[in-house]
């Protein structure tokens, strides 16, 4: 396990911050799978109230 040293010697027992870095933006070819997907989603979601719905009223 890593401990990290705090001024005057004593050891903590906390892990270590991961680094930080900036996320790159999406390109065009990611926003179209994300729209894909997310229209796909809805269907599916759609989908599955519809069937739930009618068979609620059987």
């Amino acid at each position: 396990m890593p401990y990290t040293t705090e001024d005057g010697g004593r050891l903590n027992n906390f892990a270590n911050e991961p680094k930080v870095y900036q996320a790159d933006p999406p390109n065009k070819n990611e926003k179209r799978n994300y729209v894909i997907w997310g229209a796909l989603a809805v269907i599916l979601l759609g989908g599955v109230v519809t069937i739930a719905f009618y068979a609620s009223n059987v």
